[in-house]
């Protein structure tokens, strides 16, 4: 079956069209990777398909034979990363529209969600998705390498020149995930103002895991990434409840992930001080040290202010709807006998109107 990038009109778009593009976007872009995928069978285009879906720069030399396992593959970080970047931006692009056929757009058909409810729903969906499969690969990996039981493993050594096979492919997912949501803006016909808050998300993702990845810092990032990502799960899951009109799950969801986030924010400061500003002392410079404590630091502090933020204009607006008085009983006999009053044609419009009015407040 194939994958549907956007559901459309019964025409037919003309070829190479925008809406063609949009409309089978899931289908181009499989194709394209399927490219190299099928240039492994043959011997000439093998070293460069090969470039683009195996992870590169492998540094192990100790390992002679199978039986091997993946924690024994090492690799270091290089220019040819950029190529299987590339290929698997291509995919996060293939796995979103299929979690969007197969999974949301199955639950909205069901809620019958207004516009805006419905690409937020699909919004807190995806963002859902990835931040489950990055908080449990996540832990996977700590537990695997032992960073928690053994936490001087985050700066000891460093640089850490070397990395796990299961690491390197952690990290790379990452950027990858984050680089697909740039032409997901025109495949999903982001209205304008909803383009800066995703390019500026996307953004920050990207210069955070970029900046832990090039610099050698990809244990730190790690635990700092799942630190991120837990509080995330909660929220967006509050979110599809709230929208789906299960507001007793999604008030808990809330509760529990707003406790969560703060919690996960001093975290991140102090497991920051711990490596950036003790831990890295004899290993790393003082300006490598400082600008990663900063730039940690701030951007917890940016995420903290803006949650600030949020939840004073969400206390604010539910003070003012509470000042206003609601309609009398009396108030609303009257409205109502007044359309009534009205020529069936004129009922009609007024109810229109009133529906119509409605709508836009929600």
């Amino acid at each position: 079956m194939a994958v549907k990038g956007r559901r459309g009109t019964s025409k037919n778009p003309p070829i190479l069209s925008h809406e063609f593009i949009i409309q089978n976007h899931a289908d181009i872009v499989a194709c394209i990777a399927m490219l190299f995928v099928v240039g492994l069978i043959f011997q000439i285009t093998s070293p460069v398909a090969s470039m683009f879906i195996a992870l590169n720069h492998n540094t192990t030399r100790n390992i002679t034979s199978p039986p091997f396992t993946y924690d024994e593959i090492l690799y270091t970080v290089g220019w040819k990363d950029s190529c299987a970047v590339f290929f698997y931006t291509l995919i996060s692009i293939v796995v979103h529209a299929l979690v969007q056929e197969y999974a949301l757009d199955k639950v909205t058909r069901k809620l019958h969600l207004s516009k805006i409810r419905h690409s937020k729903f699909n919004d807190s969906g995806q963002l859902l998705a990835f931040a489950l499969v990055s908080t449990l690969w996540g832990i996977n990996i700590i537990l695997r390498e032992n960073y928690l039981s053994h936490i001087s493993s985050l700066w000891e050594g460093y640089p850490h020149v070397e990395m796990t096979f299961i690491l390197k492919f952690y990290m790379l997912t990452q950027i990858s995930y984050w680089l697909h949501w740039i032409p997901e803006i025109y495949f999903l016909r982001m209205k304008r103002d909803e383009i800066p808050q995703k390019l500026t998300t996307s953004a920050l993702y990207i210069a955070v895991v970029a900046f832990a990845y090039l610099t050698n810092l990809a244990r730190i990032g790690t635990v700092l990434l799942v630190l991120h990502f837990i509080p995330q799960v909660l929220l967006s899951l509050g979110k599809l409840c709230h929208f789906a009109e299960k507001e007793q799950a999604a008030t808990w969801l809330f509760r529990a992930g707003n406790v969560v986030f703060i919690l996960a924010r001093f975290l991140s400061v102090i497991f920051a001080v711990l490596t950036f500003w003790f831990g890295l002392e004899p290993f790393a410079s003082q300006a490598l040290r400082t600008l990663g404590l900063g730039f940690v630091g701030g951007l917890q502090s940016y995420l903290l202010f803006q949650f600030c933020i949020f939840h004073v204009k969400r206390i604010r607006s539910a003070s003012a709807a509470a000042a206003i008085p609601p309609k009398s009983p009396k108030k609303l006999k009257k409205a109502a006998k007044e359309i009534s009053d009205l020529p069936e044609v004129d009922q009609n419009t007024k109810k229109q109107q009133a529906l119509s009015k409605k709508v836009k407040q929600k």
